[in-house]
């Protein structure tokens, strides 16, 4: 049992209160994740720059000592922000590789767990409130975030364990529920050239929307494919660069709540989740059906459902 939070923002002036607006929706699903708990934030980007998130083990990370080492060999300009055992480094887009083959390295004792233009992904054992407390999400902007509290079921209770599981460029997945072929298709996925670095079942979700993806199908149409490919019950929320997208299982076994306003799109495993919201009274409340993709996303200054 997990708890799944989601929020995206419609009306720009909201975006300095994202994080403000999510920590409590995330807090309220502790009962349902007591163990750990993650999100992704999605700012804007900054033109010309690529954002990497590293878990380490320090509490704080060297925040100087980490820029001056990756600017020297990278020979650009970085910089490092330091949140807790997380760092958010910017650096030149097309730096990516040379980075990771970096901090292969000389730093192996810092993971990668996001990078994109946009995403910031941040998780932690603990309860759900200290987790945001350590990071202070509560004080971040963006247009939209997930996140995810866990109870551990089938898999120890570590940082590496917690979700949001990230795969690809400015895109993470949050799980609730079980995979019944994840060792399976986490060995197809190998041959294909994705590596993994746990044994949850959620990785592999991620890694495999990412390969559909790449194979030349839109967020919706992975999904879709999904749908015959992955075994189980599930509820999956997804974030990408642009906007969030939710898929129940066919048979829709793990409780799920939407609302939406003019000002936003708010999921959560139950309803408690979106009472803290403003406007939630007048919110339209519904309950997404199984088998059907949802995604809003962000063209320009519009946003848009894309129909499943």
């Amino acid at each position: 049992m997990c708890g799944i939070v989601g929020l995206f923002l419609k009306n720009d002036a909201l975006q300095a209160n994202l994080g403000r607006l999510i920590v409590p929706m995330l807090a309220t699903m502790s009962d349902r994740g007591p163990d750990s708990a993650g999100i992704a934030v999605y700012a804007p980007p900054k033109p010309g720059s690529l954002r990497l998130t590293l878990h380490g083990q320090a509490d704080p990370l060297d925040a100087v000592a980490l820029r001056e080492a990756m600017a020297r060999a990278l020979g650009a300009s970085v910089a490092v922000e330091a949140r807790s055992t997380h760092a958010v480094v910017t650096l030149p887009e097309g730096s990516l590789e040379a980075a990771r083959a970096w901090l292969a390295r000389e730093r192996p004792d810092l993971a990668l767990v996001g990078y994109g233009r946009r995403m910031m992904l941040f998780k932690e054992v603990g309860l759900p409130q200290q987790v945001a407390d350590r990071f202070g999400l509560a004080g971040m902007s963006g247009t939209h975030a997930i996140g995810h509290t866990r109870m551990a079921t089938e898999s120890a209770v570590t940082t590496d364990g917690a979700h949001p599981f990230s795969t690809g460029a400015d895109q993470c997945l949050v799980h609730n529920g079980s995979l019944s072929n994840h060792n399976a298709l986490r060995r197809e996925l190998r041959r294909q050239g994705l590596q993994f670095h746990t044994e949850n079942d959620t990785e592999v979700a991620a890694g495999y929307l990412t390969w559909r993806m790449s194979q030349g199908l839109n967020l919706g149409q992975a999904l879709r494919a999904a749908l015959s490919d992955l075994d189980g019950f599930y509820t999956f929320v997804v974030g990408t660069e642009t906007g969030f997208g939710v898929l129940r299982d066919p048979i829709a076994c793990k409780p799920a709540v939407m609302a939406e306003t003019d000002d936003y799109v708010a999921f959560g495993s139950e309803y408690r989740v979106l009472v803290s919201l403003p406007g939630i009274e007048k919110a339209r409340v519904w309950e997404p059906e199984p088998a059907t993709v949802y995604f809003w996303e962000r063209e320009g200054d519009r946003v848009q459902e894309r129909a499943a």
